[in-house]
């Protein structure tokens, strides 16, 4: 009898080509089916929740497959983990409706990026942050980015793409914690570079290149004269935190 198995999985995506299965590459996708053959438990694509970019990582990506194996659920946790590389890890295994799709039932997406901000280089911390060495105005970001919030036209802030860019940014904030300042955003979906692109626009309004008139101007208009040079952040600061679904998979990564 066919069963769905959900997985929710946390990886360091610095040396893989995304998250979505490409030949010849290192992929999230790849490893983990790769585990599911080895462990005769399926040999079919997994559906994931969404495609990090090449050197995204993720604390919540969620994903399923299909399977007629007995196992019980713990024994599939145990045994993906123990075909999988060390910096992808299987944090739960669920037994999901039949039905259950991690792409199309998602009612939101949570992403972070973080700036370290300090004037020295930092071995231990640069692999997960966007190191920072001027001052940036924390105050001047907050009030950008909560200009932000709601439903909006994001044409200015994505990455080339073919179909509406109108999305709902459902929640946002800022927080410094020590030398790292955190960006959150949540929304229903996200468009392409779209995290890295508004935290490159964020960057620019704390180091005063920009105002908040300025991002105002940049939304729900697509329009070459509102749109100024954003820079799109590398992927190293930015982790998908976690991918909600109504009355399923409970739990907290932020």
């Amino acid at each position: 009898m066919d069963r769905k198995i959900a997985l929710l999985i946390e990886y360091d995506g610095t040396k893989y080509y995304g998250f979505q299965f490409q030949p010849n590459f290192p992929t999230i996708q790849g490893e983990i089916e790769n585990a599911l053959n080895n462990l005769n438990l399926s040999n079919e694509r997994i559906e994931g929740a969404g495609r990090t970019d090449t050197g995204v990582h993720a604390k919540g990506q969620m994903a399923s497959f299909i399977t007629n194996s007995n196992l019980d659920i713990q024994d599939i946790e145990s045994g993906i983990n123990h075909f999988l590389p060390s910096d992808i890890a299987i944090q739960k295994a669920y037994e999901a409706p039949i039905n259950f799709s991690p792409r199309r039932d998602a009612i939101s997406r949570r992403y972070r990026y973080t700036f370290l901000n300090r004037s020295t280089r930092s071995p231990l911390s640069e692999r997960y942050a966007y190191r920072v060495s001027r001052d940036i105005n924390v105050d001047k970001m907050t009030k950008a980015l909560f200009s932000l919030k709601g439903t909006h036209d994001f044409v200015n802030l994505c990455g080339k793409y073919e179909g509406s860019t109108v999305r709902n940014l459902m929640d946002v904030s800022i927080n410094m914690d020590d030398e790292r300042l955190h960006i959150d955003l949540e929304a229903n979906a996200f468009l392409p570079h779209q995290v890295r692109r508004t935290a490159g626009l964020l960057y620019q309004v704390g180091l005063n290149k920009f105002d908040t008139d300025d991002v105002e101007k940049l939304m729900d208009v697509d329009n070459n004269a509102f749109r100024p040079n954003i820079p799109t952040l590398p992927a190293c600061g930015l982790v998908l935190l976690k991918v909600k679904y109504k009355d399923m998979f409970q739990y907290d990564y932020y």
